[in-house]
């Protein structure tokens, strides 16, 4: 359990907040890629509570710069893209990509004022479908090398999607391995459906991934810290023939990293719009061909209103449950989509989760691992007395795979099978892909 005081800690992020603070020490996702394309490039963003526009200019140079005008306060959603910047429709100022004024038009020839304005604006990046911010004091860090940096456009696919409650709430779902076997439970078994739990077979055993997460044992899960945040490790016994190893990751503060199927793996950012809503990233790599770009975006476009990437269902609808569906079908009810079930059970606790009314039980090492590293971040930063996690380390992977071995649960050398199973598979995996390496 945590305080009201931890509570608030844990889960503001504005503008001045020691929440928002540490989110701002590293690399955001502020925007689609495609939502530039278009004959207008820009897109109004609000990101950590601050209300932003991303605008590509005549020479595709990036720029991320405060909404409102520094001048009378007007929506620079409305400037105009020209002369290699955004021009305010009001009085003609023009702002180049990084905010720095170049031109006050209304003002005398000769005039300087131009140089004395001051407006907002912040570093960019585009990587594989994601344009990045980053909204911390000084010189960015490096942007990870983290495989959905590292792969090649072709084999990554990003999307996002906007639910309605804190970051927190997002990203803790993410980091809890033991619900995937109710809330995402299917009663019978089509590995080739979309939106079916992770939709393969697990390792090479031809068990559909869907009945080992009706049959298997419950998980025991470890967290294992690692430079990048830590790594979770859950082992289920599937009919005392197996031990079923889930690999994930929780990237510090806010990210994920799982797997989707033997040769593709997600990693997600939950990122604040502000306190009560926040955006998810997904990225999908690809270790084997080239990902069908199309395909991906095609199922999953209908499932949201644009431009804001607002899902079609929700409370309005009770999140499409069906009481005969989840008699027959689904453990839910709500549909074969497993971003759904996610996305009730984050926005069902409210805009913000009181947690001094949760009762956290062993299973939740991982969230328990999470609060206790983002708690202590706040100091580093406070202080600037120490590194965060996940800063100046030169990253890779992180693994994210469902592996088996038959060591017997309990038998001296079952942690090292494990082991074994999990970084034997991901290495085949990478030695057999075009742009994938190894890793020791």
């Amino acid at each position: 359990m945590v305080t009201a005081e931890e509570n608030r800690l844990l889960t503001q992020s504005g503008p001045g907040t020691p929440g928002g603070s540490v989110l701002r020490r590293y690399w955001q996702p502020a925007a689609l890629t495609e939502e530039l394309d278009g004959d207008r490039p820009l897109v109004p963003v609000t990101l950590l509570g601050e209300e932003l526009v991303l605008f590509r200019n005549e020479e595709s140079e990036l720029g991320l710069i405060g909404r409102s005008c520094p001048h009378r306060g007007v929506d620079l959603c409305f400037g105009r893209l020209e002369d290699g910047g955004l021009r305010c429709p009001f009085h003609g100022w023009l702002f180049d990509a990084t905010g720095a004024c170049l031109e006050t038009p209304a003002e005398p020839a000769g005039s300087t004022f131009c140089q004395r304005v001051k407006h907002v604006g912040y570093p960019v990046v585009e990587r594989n479908g994601i344009v990045w911010a980053y909204l911390g004091d000084g010189s960015p860090p490096p942007l990870p090398t983290f495989d959905c940096f590292a792969a090649p456009p072709t084999h990554v696919f990003s999307f996002k999607g906007l639910w309605q409650c804190n970051w927190l709430q997002s990203h803790e779902v993410g980091i809890d391995p033991a619900h995937a076997q109710f809330l995402h439970r299917f009663l019978q078994d089509d590995t080739q459906e979309y939106g079916r739990q992770f939709r393969d077979l697990v390792a090479d055993t031809g068990v559909p991934m869907t009945k080992l997460m009706r049959e298997a044992s419950p998980p025991t899960i470890t967290a294992e810290d690692t430079d990048f945040g830590f790594r979770l490790r859950s082992t289920r016994d599937f009919r005392g023939q197996l031990t079923h190893v889930r690999v994930s990751n929780c990237i510090f503060p806010n990210a994920i990293t799982i797997a989707m199927s033997r040769s593709m793996s997600i990693t997600q950012w939950h990122v604040p719009v502000d306190d009560v809503s926040s955006y998810w990233y997904a990225m999908f790599v690809s270790f084997d061909g080239p990902v069908d770009a199309d395909v991906m975006r095609n199922q999953r476009i209908t499932q949201v209103e644009l431009p804001g990437y607002r899902p079609t269902t929700g409370i309005a609808s009770q999140w499409g449950y069906d009481a005969e569906e989840q008699r027959t079908e689904t453990y839910t009810g709500m549909g074969r989509d497993i971003n759904v079930h996610d996305q009730w059970a984050v926005e069902s606790q409210g805009p913000i989760f009181d947690r001094t009314k949760e009762q956290l039980s062993p299973a939740d090492i991982g969230i328990r691992t999470h609060r206790r590293m983002f708690l202590a971040a706040l100091g580093d930063a406070a202080a600037s007395s120490a590194p965060l996690p996940g800063q100046g380390q030169p990253f890779h992977g992180p693994i994210a795979i469902d592996a088996v071995t038959d060591h017997p649960p309990g038998e001296p050398g079952f942690d090292d099978a494990c082991d074994h199973a999990w970084r034997e598979l991901d290495r085949s995996r990478r030695l057999a892909s075009t742009w994938a390496t190894p890793l020791s």
